[in-house]
C-alpha cells in the first residue's frame, strides 16, 4: 500500500521521497518474486472456446478453480455462439442468471465466468485456450482468434478426428496448424457432462507434449470431484476420446436389441482392443498405459452405458428414424460424433486394406450406413 503524506514541511520532502521509493521498490520486488514463482509469467488468463453441454460443465469447474488459485486471473471468458432463447440473447441470460439455460439448465456458474459472443474479443490477452466445440467449426473460427498473449497454449476437449490423404489427423494437430504452431494438449476421460456439472466424482486425463503445459492444465482443471491425471501421449489420449464413440454406437445397437450386459461387455472389450491397434498403427509413441487411464477404459465404459452416441444408436436400432432425424429429436442442437468418425475410420481402413483386422469398427459402419441388420452386431 502507498500512503500519501500531505501538509509536510519542505525540509521533510526528501525523507518522504525516500520512503516512497522504498515502498515502490518493495512492491516491485514482491511482484517480481510472484512472477518468478510462476516461471516469470503474468497470471494465466483463461478463455473457453465453446459453450455447449460439455463446455458449460467445464466452465463451472474452471470458473470455481481460478478463484482459488493465485496463478490464474479471476475472470474466465467463454465464447458463446449467439442464440435467441425466449426472446433474449443467450449471452445476456448467462451473464445475468449465470446459467446456460439451453445446454446445461439448472447448473449455476460462478459470476466470474463471462459469456462473450465476439470471439476475437473473448480471446484477447488469453494465455490458456480451452477448445470445446464440434471440430467441424475449427476451420471457420480459428482465423478469427487473434490478440492472444505471446506464448498462449491450448487444450482440446474435442472428441473427434479428421482424415486426410488416407490417414487420421488429430484434432490437436488441426488446432496447432490453424493457430500458428501453438502447443496443444488434450483432456479426455469418463466425463459425462451433466454428471461433472453436478459435482459427481470422476477422473480425466491430460495428454501433453510439454510437461510444463500439462502441469498447468492439471492445476487448472483438478479439484476434489474432478481428478486429473497426466501422461506424455497426446495421440493415444486423443484417439481414445474419438474412437470410443464408434464403440458406443455398437453398445447402443445392443441396447436397442434388448441384449444384456454380457454382450455389451464383449463389445467394450473388442472395442478397446481395436482402439489400441488403430492408435499404434497410425501414430508412433502411443503408450500401453494410456488405455488404462480415464481417457481409455473408463471413458469407453461410461460412454457405452450413457452418452449421446449410445442413446441415438439405441433409437436407430429400434427403427425410430434416420441418423439426422434421431439427432434432431434427441440432442437439443448437439451433434453426434460417432457416426462421422465411423464413416471416416471405415474409409481409411478400406483404403489401407485393413478391414479384416478391425471387424467391430467395420461392422458398426455396415449397420449404420450400408443396411446390414442390427442383429449382425454379434456375428463377428
Amino acid at each position: 500500500e502507498i500512503i500519501l503524506v500531505t501538509g509536510v514541511q519542505t525540509c521533510a520532502l526528501p525523507i518522504c521521497v525516500m520512503l516512497l521509493s522504498a515502498v515502490l521498490a518493495a512492491a516491485s520486488a514482491t511482484r517480481l518474486e510472484s512472477l518468478r514463482l510462476r516461471g516469470g509469467q503474468q497470471k494465466e488468463k483463461v478463455c473457453i472456446v465453446g459453450s455447449g453441454n460439455w463446455g458449460s460443465a467445464i466452465a463451472k469447474i474452471v470458473g470455481r478453480n481460478v478463484l482459488e488459485r493465485d496463478q490464474f486471473e479471476d475472470e474466465v471468458t467463454m465464447w458463446v455462439f449467439q442464440e435467441n432463447v425466449d426472446g433474449k440473447n443467450l449471452t445476456d441470460i448467462i451473464n445475468t442468471e449465470h446459467e446456460n439455460v439451453k445446454y446445461l439448465p439448472g447448473v449455476k456458474f460462478t459470476e466470474n465466468v463471462v459469456a462473450d459472443p465476439d470471439l476475437t474479443h473473448a480471446v484477447e490477452g488469453a494465455t490458456l485456450l480451452i477448445f470445446v466445440l464440434p471440430h467441424q467449426f475449427l476451420g471457420r473460427i480459428c482465423p478469427q482468434m487473434t490478440g492472444m498473449a505471446k506464448g498462449c497454449r491450448a487444450v482440446s476437449l474435442i472428441k473427434g478426428i479428421e482424415f486426410e490423404n488416407g490417414g487420421p489427423v488429430l484434432i490437436s494437430n488441426l488446432i496447432k496448424e490453424n493457430m500458428n504452431g501453438m502447443d496443444v494438449s488434450v483432456l479426455m476421460g469418463a466425463n459425462v457432462a451433466n454428471e461433472v456439472a453436478q459435482d459427481e466424482f470422476c477422473e480425466s486425463t491430460v495428454g501433453y507434449k510439454s510437461k510444463a503445459n500439462g502441469d498447468v492444465f492439471q492445476k487448472l482443471f483438478d479439484c476434489p470431484t474432478f481428478r486429473i491425471g497426466t501422461i506424455n501421449d497426446v495421440a493415444g489420449v486423443e484417439l481414445c476420446g474419438a474412437l470410443k464413440n464408434i464403440v458406443a454406437l455398437g453398445a447402443g445397437f445392443c441396447d436397442g436389441l434388448g441384449l444384456g450386459g454380457n454382450t455389451k461387455a464383449a463389445i467394450i472389450r473388442i472395442g478397446l482392443k481395436e482402439t489400441a491397434k488403430f492408435a499404434k498403427m497410425f501414430f508412433s509413441g502411443v503408450q500401453d498405459d494410456t488405455f488404462m487411464e480415464s481417457c481409455g477404459l473408463a471413458d469407453l465404459v461410461t460412454t457405452c452405458f450413457g452418452g449421446r452416441n449410445r442413446k441415438c444408436a439405441e433409437a436407430f436400432a429400434k427403427g425410430e428414424g434416420t441418423w439426422d432425424e434421431i439427432e434432431a429429436k434427441l440432442l437439443n442442437g448437439q451433434k453426434l460424433q460417432g457416426t462421422i468418425t465411423a464413416k471416416d475410420v471405415a474409409t481409411v481402413l478400406t483404403s489401407k486394406g485393413k478391414e479384416a483386422e478391425f471387424p467391430l469398427f467395420m461392422r458398426i459402419h455396415e449397420i449404420a450406413f450400408e443396411g446390414k441388420p442390427v442383429s449382425s452386431i454379434i456375428d463377428l
